[in-house]
């Protein structure tokens, strides 16, 4: 005779079978860069135009004449809603000419002029931000893309004024030691996670700092100094970027190189078998362990690719601009890679269109700022806040009263069970 309590055995008891979210349990912190990567095109427009709609509150807020026709608005309504208009209307215009098309110019040179910097600018940032994505993909936070920049800057600047080569194949030497600086640098952290457990983000951010004292102990030294402190020696000739459009612009052979970059990590993730294991081990490393491939490996290959991209981006940044070594060579590009790579969802052809928008902020910002006296930091505050969107999905939702990424379906298999 059976007991009551005992459930039937064709039918396992709900304590024994684990739950959907028990099985699939995975770090927060994986979970939420998984939700932001997995957004839609739809998610990062609404996120660009609500930053833009709350730049322009700040830059009315920080306008004279708004704020002197805001002191009699009920008054005189007309007064205020004209000085809003010309003030946010005059700097994202100016902005636009800044970045794109100076229809004010008095040449047709001048007035192209933005395009090619802000296509410059975007150079290192496309780059940097391909590197930082592949990480994203891999599960993997590299934090470090300011120090692999920084180590590829200095292999390039070394080899760019101790070697005496032929152009081509000095320019080539040049940025393929400078991939090497940012893979060897960027392994680092990916060894230490795969041997030792450390963490790639605390490892990374370490490995920051200690490239920024490390350029500027470098440029001490006898082999990089110069006559002038704080800057190393200038690169010879043979090794700079060539111009595209010749000496009146900045714009050099880098642009197309990142875009050549772009279609190859483009082929790596989505065509080749390493870039498959890639995508395993971000998505499930356990599931990834037990079908064969070597988690370890994996991580240490991932860092490297991501250095090597990040290196390229600081040999972009000196052959093609800098020519010297400073130690400002990497700037703010490694933090504004990682805006770029999520603005992107750590897609090629999203990371080159967000480092183009982020290279016409750079480049437009000055613009802005000389001609409508708005300050420059705005520039900051978008970028900056299209980083707070991206990053918290379910705000743009609510904002745009957007649905739910396969609310309907969930409900439908809810209502099923």
């Amino acid at each position: 005779m059976s007991q009551q309590g005992t459930p039937p055995a064709d039918r396992p008891s709900a304590e024994a079978e684990p739950r959907p979210a028990e099985r699939d349990r995975r770090p927060s912190g994986a979970g939420v860069l998984q939700d932001v990567l997995a957004s839609s095109w739809l998610m990062t427009v609404c996120a660009i135009v609500l930053a833009l709609v709350i730049g322009a509150v700040l830059i009315a807020a920080a306008d004279p004449d708004v704020q002197r026709t805001a002191g009699y608005l009920f008054a005189r309504p007309s007064d205020f809603f004209t000085a809003l208009w010309q003030t946010v209307s005059g700097a994202y215009a100016a902005l636009f000419q800044g970045a794109v098309f100076d229809w004010g110019a008095t040449s047709p040179q001048r007035a192209v002029r933005p395009l090619t910097e802000t296509l410059t600018i975007s150079v290192p940032l496309i780059l940097a931000g391909l590197g930082v994505g592949i990480g994203f993909r891999a599960g993997l936070f590299n934090i470090g893309a300011q120090g692999q920049i920084t180590l590829g800057a200095i292999v390039a600047s070394w080899i760019g004024f101790t070697w005496d080569l032929p152009p081509v194949l000095h320019l080539l030497l040049a940025m393929v030691g400078a991939a090497v600086g940012g893979a060897v640098w960027a392994s680092i952290a990916g060894v230490l996670k795969a041997r030792t457990g450390a963490h790639e983000v605390i490892v990374t951010i370490m490995l920051n700092n200690i490239a920024v004292f490390l350029v500027l102990y470098l440029l001490t030294t006898g082999v990089f100094a110069s006559a002038t402190p704080q800057v190393g020696r200038p690169v010879a000739e043979s090794a700079m970027l060539p111009p595209l459009l010749g000496d009146a612009f900045r714009l050099h052979l880098g642009f197309p190189l990142a875009l050549l970059a772009a279609v190859g990590v483009w082929w790596l993730m989505e065509r080749s078998t390493l870039g498959f294991r890639f995508r395993a081990v971000g998505s499930n490393p356990h599931a990834a362990r037990t079908a064969g491939i070597s988690v370890p490996w994996v991580t240490v290959l991932v860092m490297a690719v991501a250095g090597g991209l990040a290196g390229l981006a600081g040999g972009a940044q000196l052959l093609g601009t800098e020519r010297s070594l400073t130690g400002a060579i990497a700037g703010s590009i490694g933090f504004d890679a990682l805006t770029v790579a999520l603005l992107g969802r750590s897609k090629p052809l999203g990371t080159v269109l967000a480092g183009l928008l982020f290279g016409a902020f750079a480049a437009g910002g000055r613009l802005m700022q000389t001609r409508t006296g708005t300050p420059i930091d705005i520039v900051l505050v978008l970028q900056s806040l299209i980083v707070l969107f991206i990053a918290a999905p379910p705000l743009v939702r609510a904002v745009f009263r957007l649905p739910v990424p396969g609310a309907r379906r969930r409900s439908a298999v809810e209502a099923a069970a």
